[in-house]
């Protein structure tokens, strides 16, 4: 089977492209996820990787959809391989059914980890620059309402902490760092 994966960064951009292309190659299964690439821990990834067997041929439109740091990137091929099956990156057109696909693979991968440090650096001087021009406050606090209620009710034993996090909607993280600012 031919099996594609898809992946955009967020949930607000549009897959249509990396769909179409996976139609007209023909690909029987996909898989989609709307998450950064920065780890392999993506739902959709995962179950593609637990549902792909012996024979199969995983499809992805670039290296930057599948992986994006060199090591995640040979690790998930690895595993593939080791599961017998192919991986074919179409835009940098790499079958690893052959040694020099496995030397481009790597090469790619590294390229593409390059691109994303390189990303990251001009967001960060960007960010700095907009910091030093006073126009960049960074992101707004998570004030959900009721939070000092909420918080006052689980100090006095009436919530517990779980309940507490689950009608404020915050992480266990959040709601802790919240709690131990406020002065009650």
């Amino acid at each position: 089977m031919k099996i594609g994966y898809i992946r955009v960064s967020t949930q607000e951009q549009n897959t249509i492209r990396q769909e179409i292309l996976m139609e007209r190659l023909g690909v029987d299964d996909l898989y989609i996820d709307r998450a950064s690439g920065k780890n392999a821990q993506r739902p959709e990834l995962q179950k593609m990787m637990e549902y792909v067997r012996k024979g199969d041929t995983v499809i992805v439109e670039s290296i930057s959809r599948f992986a994006r740091n060199t090591r995640d990137l040979l690790e998930l091929v690895e595993r593939l391989t080791g599961k017998g099956v192919e991986f074919i990156s179409q835009k940098e057109a790499i079958d690893t059914t052959t040694p020099t696909g496995k030397f481009m693979l790597t090469v790619f991968g590294a390229v593409a980890e390059l691109e994303r440090e390189y990303i990251l650096q001009r967001q960060r001087e960007g960010i700095a620059a907009a910091k030093g021009q006073g126009r960049y406050k960074g992101r707004k606090p998570i004030e959900p309402p009721g939070l000092d209620m909420v918080i006052r009710r689980w100090r006095a034993g009436e919530l517990t902490a779980a309940e507490a996090m689950r009608k404020l909607d915050l992480s266990p993280s959040t709601f802790y760092r919240k709690a131990k600012r406020f002065a009650g």
